[in-house]
């Protein structure tokens, strides 16, 4: 067994194995459309913006032996800014941009548990523009110091129910708001010559410290939305569905994945549907969500919670970024033949499991995954390909998911030698 606690070195270690056998992978077993030589000739991508997508699918090898099926992850973590979440954020921004909801200059902002916002931070740039986070205390702080190395204005506030006005979210739609208000009064002043816009415009303003978080050279404000922004879904509907069948030669028979804002899944089960109706799509729920409920019961909740005994902040999972007790737009447009519930445990115990036997440092919603993932196996017997996500590696994790002592507060201090959490092996 190894130690729970993952030292800096160890992180190191796993990231370089990651890479060496995300490489061989990629360009000896599923680069159907290369060569091997045109593998090592790498193409010059033009800027940050075309280093996003194409991302490697590894053989899972310690989970394929284990199960008799071939199950294959999507190793998002090598986009540039980390995570699957740059995808949406370049589809989003670029959308914005084309639409003339987003100006050079302009500040994107949105609510993030951490991922999709270091996307944006990491894109935006590249467009010319700023970004503006708002993120729950309670995510691990290595993401609010990873945005903030980033350029990215970065709020911490309390979690609440999204009902809330001060949810996360309703938060950073007001901010891109203001961010527009501070832009009109600067169009405004520009017309009077720099008068008083207040003066001139009543009350309406009431003076600028109510925009505390924005300067005076605002080109106005964009909220994400990545929720309920389709752009999410289209992101991996025409990027990361496609690249799935390519890779896989369209010869798979499977895929599982956890939702938070629902893109992911509804993107990839879509196209994958469409391509062929009989790959069976699923869906791994962590605990607190409602998303297994509506998968297998068409209802988020039992009629008891439908009553209002549902806690207002329900969600118990350490998982960051998956499960939700909403029905999402992008969620919506996911085809879906069943779902499996994953606990904390089986997230933790797994994340160590690949650590150990295959070099992969995962963070917690690609563990959640590969949990998914096995559960499919059992569910279809050997013999079937099984592909899913690994969102994110687990360098952004490491306060909370890959930390000894805040998992044994919680009591999840892993002590498998095996797959037996899973009921594999011994």
């Amino acid at each position: 067994m190894i130690p729970a606690r993952i030292t800096s070195s160890a992180a190191v270690t796993a990231t370089a194995s990651i890479t060496l056998l995300a490489y061989f992978v990629f360009c000896k077993i599923y680069n159907h459309s290369s060569s091997s030589s045109s593998c090592r000739k790498n193409k010059v991508r033009n800027g940050i913006i075309e280093a996003i997508g194409n991302t490697p699918l590894i053989r899972i090898n310690s989970l394929s032996q284990a199960t008799g099926c071939e199950i294959l992850g999507k190793a998002e973590f090598f986009n540039p800014g980390g995570s699957v979440k740059d995808r949406v954020a370049l589809k989003i921004i670029q959308e914005a941009l084309e639409l003339g909801l987003l100006a050079k200059g302009g500040i994107v902002t949105e609510g993030s548990a951490g991922s999709t916002a270091i996307s944006l931070a990491t894109v935006a740039p590249a467009y010319g523009c700023q970004c503006h986070v708002v993120i729950p205390d309670d995510a691990a702080i290595e993401k609010s110091q990873i945005l903030e190395a980033l350029g990215a204005t970065v709020e911490r506030v309390r979690p609440v129910s999204i009902t809330h006005k001060d949810h996360y979210v309703n938060i950073a739609k007001r901010r891109a708001l203001e961010a527009n208000d501070v832009a009109l009064e600067q169009e405004i002043s520009k017309k009077t010559n720099g008068k008083d816009v207040a003066q001139i415009n009543g009350d309406i303003h009431k003076g600028e410290k109510q925009y505390q978080f924005f300067s005076g050279d605002c080109k106005g404000g964009f909220f994400a939305d990545q929720f309920e922004n389709l752009a999410n879904f289209r992101a991996h509907y025409e990027g990361t569905g496609p690249e799935v069948w390519k890779q896989t030669g369209g010869n798979l028979h499977s895929f599982v994945a956890a939702a938070g804002t629902g893109g992911t899944v509804a993107g990839v089960s879509r196209f994958l549907k469409e391509k062929d109706p009989n790959i069976k799509c699923f869906l791994i729920d962590p605990p607190g969500s409602g998303l297994f409920n509506k998968v297998t019961r068409g209802v988020m909740y039992t009629r008891e919670e439908a009553e209002g005994r549902r806690l207002k902040n329900p969600f118990d999972t350490i998982t960051e970024g998956i499960g939700i007790n909403r029905l999402t737009e992008n969620f919506k447009m996911a085809e879906l033949d069943g779902a499996f519930h994953g606990t904390d445990m089986e997230a933790v115990e797994m994340s160590r499991f690949l650590l150990k036997n295959d070099g992969l440092f995962v963070g917690s919603s690609s563990a959640m995954n590969c949990v998914g993932a096995v559960r499919v196996a059992q569910s279809l017997g050997p013999g079937h390909i099984i592909v899913t996500i690994l969102c994110d590696s687990g360098m952004r994790h490491l306060s909370k998911f890959h930390n000894a002592q805040y998992l044994s507060q919680h009591g999840l201090t892993p002590s498998a030698t095996g797959l037996e959490f899973l009921g594999l092996g011994s």
